[in-house]
């Protein structure tokens, strides 16, 4: 056997001072498998160093999420979320069912009083939003306030803006389900302040004001200016303006022109349509003023996760062509024991299957036995057929 030649003195001290022949001959050999062990470790690092990378962009993403969701929840805390609603009270009659459809009951409620409860107020607004969630497209129907409909506590007839007075959401969602054969469950009440603050935070809106107009909107100025401590102008010459708030909202308001009521849902609609394309188109930082200004003003039962999707799905959201319901209506009076003017549907039983031809597509549809029975009781209270 060869003997293993000793190192020289020489030799030695250059392998004590980090060289050795030897060794640097056999970190040139590869490894079993063509790896070298200085690859392992260059790759052991980059691993290292990858992990590194990936738990700090873990932290950052957490807390971005923590932040986002802090703020979500901030926003949402803001809401008037009514606890007392049950939707096991709700009223639908037999058979109806809307799918495909998230349909909505918006309430404007006049409380003109900061102090003053929702439910001691009249619904002043009353309009049915229905949402197609396949193609996105919004429609709107404002049943008119003095519509003359079956309230289903006493099973008389009356105007439909006195069930929020007296029962507050749930008999107003209660007394639309069972005379337009809806099976709505979900409500959204405004304050009419609302309308001035959300005009104000987009920057105002246009629209053409007549002349005939413009003049009966001075009173409703001189009184949201004196409840509201606005110093809004009066509106001097007809044409198409932008407007503020509380120009917009008396445009909105005043019944007094053309078909009185009829007119004003549609000025009503035409706000609230205006207002809801500029809010589409705004930036982040006036969305989160916006946010802050409207949502402590809002009533509603809907939850926190649906409105998070609606608000995530908002931009795509398109508002058709809104109507008024009903189509016709005629003059009711009573004169015991005050007078009092009612607008009665002209044969409800066709007003609502027009109503579900509009809003779901639906021809030739059959009302329920309910309906039925309600619009031959109008026909006989009234004689209107």
């Amino acid at each position: 056997m060869e003997k293993k030649r000793m190192k020289s003195k020489e030799e030695q001290i250059y392998s004590y001072n980090g060289y050795d022949e030897d060794f640097e001959e056999k970190r040139r050999v590869p490894k079993k498998g063509g790896k070298r062990v200085a690859q392992k470790k260059k790759k052991k690092k980059k691993k290292r160093i990858f992990l590194r990378i990936l738990l700090v962009l873990l932290i950052i993403i957490g807390l971005l999420v923590a932040v986002v969701y802090g703020y979500v929840q901030d926003k949402f805390n803001k809401v008037e979320y009514d606890d007392s609603f049950n939707k096991d009270d709700i009223e639908i009659n037999e058979g109806v069912q809307t799918t495909g459809y998230m349909n909505i009951l918006l309430f404007g409620v006049d409380a003109r009083d900061q102090n003053e409860s929702y439910t001691e107020s009249l619904s002043d607004v009353i309009m049915i939003v229905s949402i197609n969630q396949d193609t996105k497209k919004v429609k709107i129907a404002s049943v008119y306030r003095d519509t003359y409909l079956q309230d289903p506590v006493t099973k008389k007839c009356d105007k439909v803006t006195h069930a929020f007075l007296k029962g507050g959401p749930s008999r107003s969602i209660n007394t639309i389900n069972t005379n337009l054969d809806l099976d709505i469950k979900e409500y959204v009440a405004i304050n009419f302040n609302v309308v001035i603050d959300l005009v104000d935070a987009v920057g105002g809106i246009e629209l053409d004001i007549s002349k005939e107009e413009a003049k009966h909107m001075k009173n409703y100025i001189t009184e949201m200016n004196n409840c509201t401590g606005h110093k809004s102008k009066y509106i001097t010459t007809p044409g198409v303006q932008l407007v503020d708030g509380i120009q917009a909202t008396a445009y909105a308001r005043q019944r007094y022109t053309g078909t009185g009521d009829w007119e004003r849902t549609e000025r009503q609609r035409e706000v609230l349509n205006k207002v809801f394309e500029k809010i589409k188109t705004t930036n982040l930082s006036n969305l989160n003023k916006i946010a802050d200004t409207v949502l402590s003003q809002i009533s509603t039962n809907i939850e926190k996760k649906q409105i998070l999707y609606l608000l995530t799905q908002a931009a795509s959201y398109e508002v058709e062509e809104t109507v008024g319901w009903p189509e016709e209506v005629g003059d009711y009076w009573v004169y015991e024991p005050m007078k009092i003017w009612y607008g009665a549907p002209i044969n409800l039983e066709k007003q609502v299957i027009k109503l579900h031809e509009y809003l779901f597509g639906k021809v030739d549809y059959q009302v329920s036995p309910t309906v039925k029975a309600i619009s031959d009781k109008i026909i006989k209270e009234t004689g209107l057929k």
